[in-house]
C-alpha cells in the first residue's frame, strides 16, 4: 500500500496529471455554473463599429473621451479603463481626455509591467482618486484557458492590484484587510493565498455580461441609463485592433479581455468563491484511501471484497464533484490514481496470499499422501512376517523350538515396524524444522555392517554378493538411525534393482574433510534424464517398470533429505546396462565436530 500510495503520488503531480485536473475542474464548472442574477457590472466596448464610426485606431483617445463624456452623465458607482494610457500623445486628443476623465469620481486606471518597470498612465490623466490595477490573467500555457487570476501582482517594489478587484474596492469605497490566507473587505472574506499573489477562480457565468458600443452611447444617449449604479468596464473589444481574448472553461469562442475583468467583478460581488484543497490535504486523503484499500482486502475475501473495493472506487469518482458543489475545488488525478493502484496492489496481494495458503495446503495434502504412501510401501514387509508369523503358530501344532524362532521373529519385524514408524516420524519433523539431528559419533564400518546383516537375506534370494572394497572406515557426526535407514535403503534398492547372480559393493574414502560412502551395482543402470529426477519424491525410474519392483519414489527422496540436513549431498553416477553407483558425501566426524564447536 506504502508503494501504490507513493508512485500515486508522483503520478497525481505530473504535468499530465495537472493538466487532467484542469479538464475536470472545467466540466463541474460547465454542470454547476453560478446561478444567475442580476449583473453589477456593464462593458462599454470600443468594437469595430466604434472604430469605424470614429476613424479608426488613430482616434482611439477621442473614442475614449467621447464614450467617458457619456458615462458620467449616468452616474455610474465606478469606471475601469482598460487601455494603458501611459504615452503622451496629441494635445488636442490629451487635453479633453483628461477633463472627461475628471469627471468621473471613481476611476481604476490600468497599468502594465515591463522589463523597465510598471507603464503608469501620464500624470495628466491621474485625477485625484484615481487607483491603479493590473490587467493579467493567468492563462494556462497548455491550453490556453484563463480559470484564474491574481488579484495583486508584485513587482518593482510596488503591488498592484487585479482591475476586477481594485474596481470592486472603488464602488464599495473600501481598503481590505489583508492575511496570509485571504482578503477580508467589509463582511466579505476572499479567499485568496499571499504566498501565491492571491489567485482567484472566476466563477463565469454562461451568460454574458452586458455591453454596451460607444457607436450606440454616442448616438442615442438614453442608453446611458442603463450605466447608473454600475460598475462600467470600458476597452477595446475589436478583434481587428486587438488580440485581447479569453479562453474559458466554457469553450467555444473566446472572449474579450475586458469581459473577463467583468467576470472577475462579478465573481467578487457574488461572494461565491471556490477554494482550493490545502497542499497536505490532498497527500493526507490519498493515504486515508490507500489505507482503506488495504483494510477491505485484508479482513474481506471473495465477492465482498470486490464489491467494497468497487464502492471505494466509486466513492473516490464522486468525492470531486461533491466537494465542488459545497465550495472546493480537489485535484482528481492522484486519489484517482491512489485509489485504482491500491485497489489492484491488494486485490493482487490477497489472490498471491491465498494462493501461497492454496499452494501450502497442496504441499501439506501431497505430504499426507507420501505419508500414507510410505507406511504400505516401507511397512508392507515387517507387517506381512509378523502376519505370516502369527498365522503360523495359530495354525499349526508347532513344537517348542519352532514356536521360540516364530516369536522372535515377530519381536523383531514388530521392533523393525517401530524404529520405521519413528524413523518416518523424525524424517517429517525434519522435513518441518520442528526436530534436531542427534550429534553423535557414528562409526562408519558399524554402521555399514549392521546395515549388510539386514539386508543380506534379501541378497542371498537372488545369489547376490555384497562386499567391502577395501576396509571401511571413518566417522561422521549424526544421528545414527537416520544415517542407518539411509544406508539401508541404498542398499536394499541396489538388491531390488539388479539381476540375479551379481555382485554389490561398498566403499569409503576420505576427500577434503568430507567422507564418501559408495554402492555400486551392476543392475540395469540409468539415463541422464532420470538421473536429474531420481531423488524426486513419487518419480518412479525406468528401472522400476522394467524390473516390476513396487516402489512410490519416496525412499530416495528421504535419503537425500536426511543426507542434506546433515550438511552432505547426494551423488549418483549410472548409465544403462552398466550399474548404478550412489555416494553418501558427509562431513567427517573432525570437521564437523569443529563446525559444532564453533557455532556454539
Amino acid at each position: 500500500m506504502a508503494g501504490c500510495f507513493l508512485v500515486a503520488m508522483v503520478v497525481g503531480w505530473t504535468r499530465v496529471a495537472a493538466q487532467i485536473d484542469d479538464y475536470v475542474y472545467d466540466f463541474l464548472l460547465r454542470i454547476n455554473p453560478p446561478e444567475p442574477i442580476p449583473t453589477h457590472a456593464v462593458t462599454v466596448a470600443i468594437d469595430d463599429a466604434s472604430f469605424a464610426a470614429f476613424g479608426g485606431i488613430r482616434r482611439e483617445r477621442h473614442i475614449l473621451t467621447e464614450a467617458l463624456e457619456r458615462i458620467a452623465t449616468a452616474h455610474p458607482k465606478a469606471v475601469a479603463i482598460d487601455i494603458i494610457l501611459h504615452d503622451r500623445q496629441d494635445a488636442a486628443e490629451d487635453e479633453p481626455l483628461a477633463r472627461a476623465l475628471a469627471k468621473i469620481d471613481r476611476l481604476v486606471l490600468a497599468t502594465d509591467l515591463t522589463r523597465g518597470g510598471w507603464e503608469d498612465p501620464e500624470p495628466a490623466f491621474m485625477q485625484p482618486g484615481a487607483t491603479l490595477a493590473h490587467v493579467y490573467a493567468d492563462e494556462n500555457p497548455w491550453d490556453g484557458v484563463t480559470r484564474s487570476v491574481r488579484l495583486e501582482w508584485r513587482a518593482y517594489r510596488t503591488r498592484r492590484w487585479a482591475l476586477g478587484f481594485q474596481a470592486y474596492l472603488a464602488s464599495i469605497g473600501a481598503t481590505p484587510l489583508e492575511t496570509l490566507k485571504d482578503l477580508q473587505v467589509g463582511n466579505e472574506v476572499i479567499p485568496a493565498r499571499y504566498a501565491d499573489m492571491r489567485p482567484l477562480r472566476i466563477l463565469y457565468a454562461p451568460d454574458s455580461i452586458p455591453s454596451i458600443s460607444v457607436v450606440e452611447l454616442v448616438k442615442n444617449p438614453e442608453v446611458a441609463k442603463q450605466l447608473k449604479d454600475k460598475v462600467v468596464f470600458l476597452g477595446v473589444t475589436s478583434s481587428s485592433f486587438t488580440r485581447d481574448r479569453i479562453h474559458t472553461p466554457f469553450g467555444g469562442d473566446p472572449i474579450p479581455g475586458l469581459e473577463a475583468h467583468a467576470q472577475t467583478f462579478e465573481t467578487l460581488e457574488r461572494g461565491r468563491f471556490l477554494v482550493d484543497a490545502e497542499n497536505l490535504t490532498v497527500p493526507l486523503m490519498c493515504a486515508v484511501i490507500a489505507l482503506i484499500a488495504g483494510l477491505v482486502f485484508a479482513f474481506l475475501a471473495g465477492w465482498p471484497s470486490y464489491v467494497a473495493g468497487a464502492a471505494l472506487l466509486g466513492a473516490v469518482h464522486i468525492a470531486p464533484f461533491w466537494l465542488f458543489r459545497h465550495g472546493i475545488v480537489f485535484p482528481y488525478t492522484g486519489p484517482l490514481a491512489t485509489a485504482w493502484l491500491a485497489c489492484f496492489g491488494a486485490a493482487a496481494y490477497q489472490s498471491l496470499v491465498v494462493r501461497r495458503q492454496l499452494r501450502r495446503s497442496e504441499v501439506e495434502r501431497a505430504r499426507y499422501r507420501q505419508a500414507i504412501h510410505f507406511v504400505t510401501h516401507e511397512m508392507r514387509s515387517p507387517l506381512t512376517a509378523i502376519q505370516g508369523s502369527s498365522e503360523l503358530m495359530g495354525r499349526y501344532n508347532l513344537n517348542e523350538e519352532k514356536r521360540k524362532q516364530i516369536a522372535g521373529m515377530i519381536n523383531s519385524e514388530s521392533k523393525r515396524l517401530a524404529r520405521m514408524i519413528q524413523t518416518f516420524l523424525d524424517v517429517e519433523r525434519l522435513a518441518d524444522g520442528q526436530m534436531e539431528l542427534k550429534r553423535e559419533p557414528i562409526a562408519i564400518p558399524h554402521l555399514v555392517q549392521a546395515c549388510l546383516e539386514r539386508a543380506r537375506p534379501l541378497a542371498e534370494r537372488k545369489n547376490i554378493v555384497m562386499t567391502s572394497v577395501g576396509v571401511l572406515e571413518g566417522e561422521v557426526l549424526g544421528d545414527r538411525e537416520l544415517m542407518e535407514y539411509a544406508v539401508y535403503n541404498l542398499l536394499t534398492n541396489a538388491v531390488k534393482y539388479s539381476a540375479a547372480d551379481t555382485e554389490i559393493t561398498i566403499s569409503t574414502r576420505p576427500d577434503a574433510g568430507f567422507l564418501r560412502l559408495s554402492i555400486k551395482d551392476q543392475g540395469m543402470g540409468m539415463d541422464a534424464h532420470e538421473l536429474k529426477q531420481i531423488f524426486t519424491r513419487f518419480y518412479r525410474t525406468k528401472r522400476a517398470e522394467a524390473s516390476g519392483e513396487a516402489g512410490t519414489g519416496i525412499g530416495l527422496s528421504i535419503v537425500d533429505q536426511i543426507v542434506t540436513s546433515h550438511g552432505g549431498r547426494m551423488e549418483v553416477s549410472s548409465e544403462p546396462g552398466k550399474g548404478s553407483c550412489f555416494t553418501m558425501v558427509v562431513p567427517a566426524f573432525a570437521v564437523a565436530a569443529q563446525g559444532r564447536r564453533a557455532v556454539r
